[in-house]
């Protein structure tokens, strides 16, 4: 079933199934955010996590970006007569409540990139579980060259993903990377060629929902404190998670199924 709906002119919400589809839609001006995209996106996420029948959500944008970053333009944001905003505001305001709520989602994401993403557009495809990009996309930390830090979650994720000798090449240079040197050095899953990009979206969407969703968010937690934490602090979260899940239909289904030979049919959520 396929169900279409305009958050706002900006940002399209289409579910077919059990997939979520958000299209950043500012192609006029790269997809690039200001207040009431980063509002409507962060409206549709919560929205999101509290339908049992959304199972897995993918981040896209119409035109030829991804996302340009912040909209330098914006009120509030570009310097006036010489005099700076708060920017810090900007990020605590913002980005920082998005990137929290994109990063805890109870279902797994997916950043479809099909054109630049730069700056917190960057950051903002690399929060979500899987990022796949065109072959003609490409990624490129620019906060340097305005005299920024990197954010949106930046400065945590790229060590994480492509340890910090890239990481600090990456945001001190600015220079931009093709989507297949991307996926070479792991700051993304996967670069496809453009003709079967859309294809390979939804194949790739689809088989994420089907999957034991609910185990899937876990072990994105487990995975991200376990960066930070002792082999014995992640043996025990294992635990408690495996206690967790163990109780759930899903465990049972995914039994059943395999001495059965069938698919399973995951439900939990």
């Amino acid at each position: 079933m396929m169900m279409t709906q305009t958050a706002t002119p900006n940002l399209l919400v289409e579910r077919q199934g059990a997939v979520l589809r958000l299209t950043l839609n500012r192609p006029d001006a790269l997809n690039s955010l200001d207040g009431e995209l980063i509002a409507a996106l962060r409206s549709a996420l919560d929205e999101a996590a509290g339908q049992p029948q959304v199972r897995c959500v993918v981040l896209g944008a119409s035109g030829r970006a991804f996302c340009a970053g912040q909209d330098l333009k914006e009120a509030g944001v570009a310097p006036e007569g010489g005099r700076a905003k708060d920017l810090g505001d900007v990020v605590e305001r913002n980005y920082k409540p998005l990137a929290l709520r994109l990063r805890s989602m109870p279902v797994p994401t997916m950043a479809a990139v099909n054109g630049v993403a730069a700056g917190a557009g960057a950051s903002l495809a690399l929060l979500c579980d899987l990022v796949v990009a065109r072959r003609s996309a490409s990624f490129v930390q620019a906060f340097s060259a305005i005299g920024l830090v990197p954010d949106t979650g930046a400065t945590w994720t790229l060590p994480r993903l492509i340890g910090r000798a890239r990481a600090l090449g990456l945001t001190f240079l600015g220079e931009r990377i093709s989507a297949e040197r991307a996926e070479q050095i792991g700051l993304i899953w996967a670069c496809v060629d453009d003709a079967a990009f859309d294809s390979e979206v939804v194949a790739l969407a689809a088989r994420l929902a089907a999957l034991p969703v609910r185990a899937l968010a876990k072990t994105r937690q487990l995975l991200d404190q376990g960066l930070a934490g002792s082999l014995e602090a992640s043996l025990e979260a294992e635990a408690e998670a495996q206690r967790e899940l163990g109780f759930g239909f899903d465990f049972c289904e995914g039994v059943a199924a395999f001495a059965e030979k069938r698919p399973p049919r995951f439900a939990d959520r």
